[in-house]
């Protein structure tokens, strides 16, 4: 990796950081994005996406929790059905076509999910009030399971929009339950795929520091309820314009 690939990923690494963040997401979505923007390659891309998702999925975990907006009922029927899947998914390896492909339909679905949150469609019901109906909820996480790990997310930009278009939950209460979700999710590929992990940036410290002190910031505004619509916006384009090139690749 160049210096100068360097420098462009750190710094897009802590803004995608910081806006996942706010809405309890860790930004797997956001680094293939940007890693796919420049040109890098597919072994490359899962692991260290995964990696930097377990690093502020812990923290984005903990400062939702911290802040009391959590519930376990609401989360282990999702984790029920997604942790086996997840590690099926994690310990495939995809053919760079494929992984393409795949990637470019997560990012495609990711813009449209922030683009929505940013227009606040979904009509929402009050924070702290849970409905996660737990047979429905064991199946969509087993879904979601098995496409972060082929992928390479930790699937909260699945879970969030299904938990808020089904109406189970709020908006502070769907981010503190799809945080721990995507750093469960994320242990679970990233440790599955292991031995199929071909390649990890030796900048990858540098990077982590990025998306963590990103995730610091995000946490700190979306808690204090930033609005977060041309923001959201301007990372759903990005994140177009990448899966068209991924799908084009492919």
């Amino acid at each position: 990796m160049s210096v100068d690939e360097t420098l462009t990923l750190t710094a897009l690494f802590f803004l995608v950081a910081t806006l996942y963040s706010t809405v309890g997401h860790a930004g797997a979505s956001g680094y293939l994005a940007t890693m796919a923007l420049v040109g890098i390659a597919p072994a490359t891309m899962r692991p260290t996406a995964l990696a930097l998702n377990i690093l502020v999925a812990t923290l984005t975990s903990y400062r939702f929790r911290r802040a009391r907006h959590f519930s376990w009922p609401g989360l282990w029927p999702f984790l029920l059905g997604s942790i086996p899947c997840a590690a099926l998914g994690g310990a495939q390896k995809l053919s760079p076509g494929s992984y393409y492909a795949a990637v470019g339909v997560v990012l495609m679905v990711s813009a449209l999910y922030l683009s929505s949150r940013a227009f606040n469609i979904a009509q929402l019901v009050a924070d702290g009030e849970v409905r996660v109906r737990k047979l429905p909820a064991v199946f969509i996480g087993a879904a979601i399971g098995l496409l972060s790990g082929l992928t390479g997310t930790g699937g909260g930009i699945f879970l969030s929009p299904t938990i808020l278009f089904l109406g189970w939950a709020g908006p502070k209460t769907t981010a503190g339950i799809s945080a721990p979700f995507i750093l469960a999710n994320s242990m679970v590929a990233l440790a599955a795929g292991w031995g199929s992990v071909q390649s990890l940036p030796a900048e990858l410290p540098v990077l982590a520091a990025s998306a963590l002190a990103g995730g610091f910031v995000g946490t700190w505004l979306g808690l204090e309820r930033l609005r977060q619509r041309y923001l959201l916006l301007t990372l759903a384009v990005v994140m177009a314009i990448a899966a068209f090139k991924l799908l084009l690749t492919a």
